[in-house]
């Protein structure tokens, strides 16, 4: 017997079960086949710092359609999971977490007590994120999940320091580097986040040494003069020829600074004389470094001012900059102060402004590993979905700096660098060494930083597969196929996956990189916890289910663009899949026990049976095209308005007269096209909907194993029948036409009305006569005639109009005129009463007197339009009694 499905679709009850099935199963797991072609995504490892938010949701799902599809056309699918340290991020909270429960700073449990809580965070947090993936339905081989720390990927991470140590393309350095005064740490210019903000220029007198003169500047940050060593001018600017080789006074510290020329200063911006702070500007480092100019760092890494900043010492950076405002203007030497609109530099984690600084940091050299990075997008072996995006990736990748990788943290791969407390010399080695080569002493120490995340990120392609060892799977899965990522982090990863993939393995690390835009919410703002407006995915999957969510996030989803989530749409996306749940109750329990073959009924089916099929095999080539071309989200609507218009609104309804009719050759011909067509949607819908489209499988008695594996539906063309869609449009077209009419005047579907068809084509005329039993059920059609000329068509019949004829129904049948005269006078006395109302009321001279003049506006246009119905009701009766 044919088990039913529930009454009800309640996606609680069997999505956690199929889930577990499906991974003791082994479905995600792939092999090793050489006879069959591999295809394999990396997960972009999610933060341990938190659970998963929207944006992940969304980038999760774009990844799973990909792989169950895939999968269904017979690859060998490897999705890659795993999780990333997140050093900063991380750091943060754990410090938090150690500060809140312990009361403790982590100078107080030293490095090693450190490390071991924020192992323990992982164990927690990272069980936790897995969890909500796989709530989500994302099919990832577990068995291969990663860390970003685990022992496989510190040492690719080693590995690769090494191998660029040793080529010249990692060294150590004292240059500018973005510094974040509350994380603590050095940061890649990726990982700064450029916002405008208001600020002011300050217009502040430089004495000129042995004269009356000045020359002006105009800074943004006046605390940073505390570290000037040098005034720059535009060789060119006659305004400055005589200052030139001559020394201006700094103001409040009164150090003597050089003034000199530089090409590098814009004469028509601000004075066109620029301070020089070579230790705290990106640009004054290397002008600085042109002219041999001293650094004078003035902040300590919490952004106070140390000791070269004199009477400073302590303050913080914009305490001192008040104070030094306003002692330039007690001492005459603040000109003026000017309004100003510029890009402010922020950490991307905590948003503090960062700080420019010169420090001793480990840096990689990127003019030589960025070239062939840009080649590769540009001759396309590297292609970006929007392509658009490959301009974003190529001008980062053409105007890069060096990449700063040190990090003033604990929490992260440790530099494998130590150095030699005796002589100095710098070892870098995979394990610690013991003496040092150069002096043979032993007092060695390991450098205290660690690399910057996306070092170990960058490597992450082909560090998950094995490398450095030449595993199997590095051999059978890389390159990978597609990375599926969000805009924001093109700098950050994309970039450094492509580089160190071509670096290291010779190769790109995948042939696409699909961009998808971030998840907003209804009014279009970014989701973030200080508005308040996030919403968290397993939230919803609990009230809605996860198909539910997947399909809002895919459906109206074009690649690059962002998307607003709105919980209508959500409630839509519930109401398909509870429509798709009633429509596959309604075909099992028409079911016989007994299966039924093609070949029994393929002399039985019927012109609705033959478009259903050519329908779904349209439908199976269209949606497969916008599936090579990442169009998902108009693959996901074109299967939605199938499901939703095609089979279940027209062909389930075409179908029930054979159902319920005494034809055994009807009805099993109808069994067999209802079974087979759901299976083939059940296949085109499940990468997007994986539960429902599981629970609903097993309960068909026509299939066997798992929809996850079951073969993807392929395009035939013998299978598509052009007449039998000609027909099928005309007579929807014909039926759609009828209920609107029938709509409009209120007509009761139970009230039958006769078809009078005009028509000079006989493939019309046989289609609406084949069709005579539709009519009836699905427009409420009492007799279908034909006739040669209008006419013969009562006067006052309602028409429309299709390909090739027109349609009459005589008014007489859609309307009771004794039932609608009765309806039109008590509309008429209605209208009369509230006239009479209205009326009244303007006639009332206390109420014109005191009522606002919008109010008596508002009461004459009433009085108007209530005239203008009663006038029409008054002449639709007189023309119904002179019919009845």
């Amino acid at each position: 017997m044919i088990k039913n499905l529930d009454k009800n679709y309640q996606p609680q009850e069997f999505e956690d079960r199929i889930y577990k099935e499906w991974e003791n199963k082994g479905y995600f797991k792939p092999v090793i086949n050489p006879d069959k072609e591999s295809y394999s995504i990396v997960l972009p490892p999610p933060n341990i710092t938190g659970q998963l938010h929207m944006g992940h949701a969304l980038d999760h799902t774009l990844q799973d359609i990909l792989i169950r599809w895939k999968r269904m056309q017979g690859f060998e699918t490897l999705w890659q999971p795993g999780t990333d340290h997140a050093s900063i991020a991380t750091e943060v909270k754990v410090v938090e977490k150690i500060k809140r429960e312990e009361g403790l700073s982590k100078l107080d449990i030293g490095r090693d007590g450190f490390l071991q809580r924020a192992w323990e965070w992982r164990d927690e947090h990272g069980r936790t994120i897995v969890n909500q993936m796989k709530r989500m339905g994302d099919s990832c081989d577990w068995s291969r999940e990663r860390f970003t720390m685990d022992e496989g990927c510190n040492e690719a991470v080693t590995e690769v320091f090494i191998k660029l140590y040793e080529k010249g393309l990692i060294y150590r350095g004292n240059r500018i580097i973005n510094w974040c005064p509350e994380c603590k740490t050095s940061l890649s210019d990726a990982e700064v986040e450029h916002e405008d903000k208001a600020g002011h220029f300050w217009h502040i007198q430089y004495p000129i040494k042995d004269t009356d003169e000045y020359i002006e500047i105009a800074t943004t940050r006046p605390e940073t003069m505390l570290g000037d060593t040098g005034i720059a001018v535009h060789p060119e600017d006659e305004r400055y020829n005589h200052l030139i080789g001559k020394f201006a006074i700094l103001p409040l510290l009164d150090r003597e600074i050089p003034i000199f020329a530089d090409e590098y200063v814009d004469p028509e911006f601000g004075t066109g004389a620029v301070k020089i702070t070579p230790a705290h500007d990106p640009n004054d480092f290397e002008i600085g470094a042109r002219h041999n100019l001293e650094q004078i760092v003035v902040m300590n890494d919490d952004a106070t001012i140390n000791k070269r900043g004199g009477k400073y010492e302590g303050m913080a950076r914009y305490d001192a900059r008040k104070q030094i405002v306003k002692d330039l203007d007690a001492l005459g030497q603040l000109a003026h102060v000017k309004d100003h609109q510029h890009s402010v530099g922020q950490c991307y984690r905590c948003n503090t402004i960062v700080e420019p600084l010169t420090s001793d940091q480990w840096f990689v050299k990127m003019e030589p590993l960025a070239k062939p990075a840009i080649e590769a997008v540009k001759e396309k072996e590297i292609q970006f979905v929007p392509e658009r995006f490959s301009k974003t990736y190529t001008q980062w990748l053409e105007n890069i700096r060096d990449w700063c990788i040190s990090r003033q943290l604990w929490w992260g791969h440790r530099i494998p660098a130590y150095y030699c407390q005796d002589c100095g010399e710098v070892i870098v080695s995979k394990t610690t060494p013991t003496v040092c080569g150069k002096c043979q002493g032993n007092q060695l120490k390991q450098d205290e930083d660690v690399l910057d995340t996306w070092f170990s990120s960058a490597l992450w392609p082909f560090s998950t597969l094995g490398w450095p060892e030449k595993t199997a799977e590095l051999d059978y899965f890389y390159p990978t196929d597609v990375l599926v990522t969000g805009y924001d982090i093109i700098f950050f990863w994309v970039v450094r996956m492509a580089f160190s993939g071509l670096e290291f393995m010779d190769e790109i690390p995948f042939k696409h990189v699909f961009i998808h835009g971030l998840v907003r919410d209804a009014d279009g703002r970014k989701m973030s916890k200080s508005l308040g407006n996030g919403i968290d995915p397993l939230n919803i999957i609990d009230q809605y289910g996860a198909d539910a969510l997947r399909f809002t996030l895919v459906t109206g989803n074009s690649p690059g663009n962002d998307m607003r989530f709105h919980m209508e749409k959500l409630e839509s996306s519930r109401n398909f899949a509870n429509k798709l749940w009633n429509a596959t109750r309604f075909v099992l329990m028409n079911l016989d026990e007994k299966e039924i073959t093609e070949e029994e009924v393929k002399e039985h089916l019927n012109t609705a049976d033959r478009w259903i099929i050519s329908r779904v095999n349209q439908v199976t080539k269209e949606v497969t095209e916008n599936m090579d071309k990442f169009e998902l989200g108009m693959a996901a609507q074109k299967i939605y308005d199938f499901i939703w218009s095609e089979y279940c609104d027209w062909y389930i309804e075409l179908t029930k007269t054979r159902l319920y009719g005494e034809n055994e050759d009807k009805r099993k011909a109808a069994q067999y096209t209802l079974t087979s067509v759901l299976a083939d949607i059940l296949k085109l819908l499940h990468p997007f909907m994986p539960f429902i489209t599981e629970e609903i499988w097993q309960h068909l008695p026509t299939v066997d194993g798992s929809v996850i594996i079951a073969a993807w539906p392929t395009y035939e063309e013998e299978q598509i029948d052009d007449i039998a869609i000609g027909k099928m449009e005309l007579l929807m077209n014909a039926i759609k036409n009828i209920r609107n009419v029938r709509a409009e005047m209120n007509v009761v579907p139970s009230r039958k009305a006769k078809l009078m068809v005009l028509t000079n084509e006989e493939f019309v005329k046989t289609t609406i006569q084949e069709s005579e039993l539709y009519f009836g059920a699905l427009a409420s059609v009492s007799t279908i005639e034909f006739v040669s000329s209008e006419q013969e068509v009562p006067d006052d019949a309602v028409s429309a109009v299709v390909d090739g004829a027109k349609l009459f129904i005589p008014l007489d049948d859609l309307i009771d005129f004794e039932k609608e005269i009765q309806r039109l006078e008590k509309e008429k006395e209605k209208l009369e009463d509230e006239i009479t109302r209205v009326t009244g009321k303007l006639a009332n001279q206390g109420f014109v007197a005191k009522a606002p003049a919008h109010l008596i506006e508002t009461e004459k246009e009433k009085q108007v339009k209530y005239q203008q119905m009663l006038d029409a009701v008054d002449e639709r009766l007189v023309s119904l009694k002179n019919k009845a």
